[in-house]
């Protein structure tokens, strides 16, 4: 964030501050109160089980200039104390980065999907700093409060900020795209993810298309060929839209060949063709980086270019990254999953080359509603059709993964009650030349597999 007077947080905020700490500088903003810096703004967020006004004096003993709290709150802090005062501080915050981002010149990519948001983002990212200044999502920090506080990172030299939206109800990426303004519109794809909340794939294909619909003027919107809602969403959208695939595409990837930690493929862009290597496996992976093409092309990059940007991205954690054990390749995807990611890992999996045995090992799967049990059965029986040798699932939640996986009967299917105890069968069973794959939700905290795994 470049450096603004407790005034102009005041305008953008709706707020109010007394006038004799109108000219105070802020140069950030945080709303944790256990990572403030010097010069930053602490924004006392409410949540179900916090209250961030309970620690405005701390903020301020670690060095805040300022805070943002809501009207009416008793504080206990003296009259002297620079102080913004809003109705409500998660909406103050969000009209801060809103009026923030309004002020700025750069080019805002957003990026939504049921699956692949975060990879894509590093795919484009790392594609537009081969040229250019950029300000990208950390992580994920996507909902309706990381959003906000990543566009507000920004600043004036950047040229772009690309930025991640994600949503579990209904008319939070239409929020988001009010507070990020993007002038390009990436939809990664339309899958079950949070179908216990938003009911249906179609709900979901309307709620993503907001993001489409956002986008105006000179801007335009990359949609996945390979979605079947992609075509319905394109008709939404008032600027035009280029497509990527591994068919009829505006931009498209064929020759395709996937390593245990690498894929490659060729760009078909416009009649011009380069050769790419990435550095994480997985068709899925290609697509996300087509992604990041369809922009750099748009945007003037020569494919050498871009295809170096992509050879040096740097994928978040968790995401299809090989740890190895004793000669036994682990494929780490343990970020999060849903039923469309989890396939498209584990035919990642089948599809690598190895001396060995390929082991796939499934958590579950959250927020799914009524199709949690039809949804993890299809799991187990996919990994047994795709030639999987083991399919180990762990938890409550994946019960259904071995009930599908038995009714193949093709590979060997085990469920284990706790991490652990996955983790010492594969310690016992693994041998060099094995490939593991991990995967499952955040709620299932499958990084405890890896982090009991003893393969000597």
């Amino acid at each position: 964030m470049r450096e603004l007077s407790l005034s102009d947080v005041a305008t953008y905020s709706k707020g109010v501050v007394d006038s004799s700490f109108e000219q105070l500088l802020v140069r950030s903003v945080s709303t944790d109160s256990r990572s403030i810096k010097e010069g930053d703004l602490f924004i006392a967020l409410k949540g179900d089980s916090f209250n961030g006004h309970d620690f405005v004096q701390e903020a301020f003993t670690d060095g805040a200039v300022a805070v943002m709290v809501e009207e009416g709150v008793d504080l206990n802090v003296n009259s002297s104390t620079p102080v913004i005062v809003v109705r409500d501080t998660l909406s103050g915050l969000q009209e801060f980065a809103k009026n923030y981002r309004k002020s700025l010149n750069l080019t805002g990519v957003g990026i939504t999907g049921s699956n692949g948001k975060t990879s894509t983002k590093d795919f484009i990212y790392s594609v537009l700093s081969e040229r250019f200044s950029v300000s990208a999502t950390a992580g994920n920090y996507n909902n309706h409060i990381g959003l906000p506080l990543t566009v507000l990172e920004a600043e004036d030299q950047h040229d772009f900020g690309v930025w991640e939206m994600g949503m579990s109800n209904p008319g939070e990426i239409a929020l988001l795209a009010d507070i990020a303004r993007p002038n390009i519109g990436v939809i990664t794809n339309v899958g079950v993810a949070h179908i216990e909340t938003m009911g249906s794939r179609e709900s979901i294909a309307i709620e993503k298309g907001s993001l489409a619909e956002s986008v105006t003027g000179e801007g335009f919107v990359v949609l996945n060929a390979e979605d079947s809602y992609s075509k319905s969403i394109a008709e939404r959208t008032q600027v035009r839209t280029v497509s990527v695939g591994f068919g009829d595409a505006d931009i498209r990837a064929d020759e395709i060949a996937i390593e245990s930690t690498s894929v490659s493929f060729v760009i078909d862009a416009k009649g011009e063709r380069k050769e790419v290597f990435l550095p994480v496996p997985g068709r899925h992976m290609v697509l996300n980086a087509l992604m990041a093409v369809a922009i750099g092309v748009n945007e003037g990059l020569p494919l050498d270019v871009i295809a170096q940007g992509l050879s040096e991205a740097k994928l978040s954690g968790g995401r299809l990254q090989k740890r190895e054990f004793g000669g036994v390749v682990i494929i780490d995807d343990t970020y999060n999953a849903n039923p469309d990611s989890t396939l498209a890992a584990i035919q990642c999996l089948a599809e690598m080359n190895c001396n060995g045995r390929r082991f796939a090992v499934i958590g579950g799967m959250a927020e799914l509603g009524e199709m949690s049990e039809s949804e993890h059965r299809k799991i187990g029986a996919e990994a047994v059709d795709l030639g999987i040798d083991f399919v180990l699932s762990v938890g409550e939640m994946a019960v259904q993964v071995d009930e599908g996986a038995r009714e193949g009967n093709k590979s060997y299917s085990q469920f284990f009650g706790k991490h652990k105890e996955c983790a010492e069968f594969i310690n016992n069973e693994a041998c060099p030349g094995d490939l593991i794959l991990i995967k499952g939700s955040r709620s299932s905290a499958m990084e405890n597999v890896i982090n009991n795994l003893d393969i000597s």
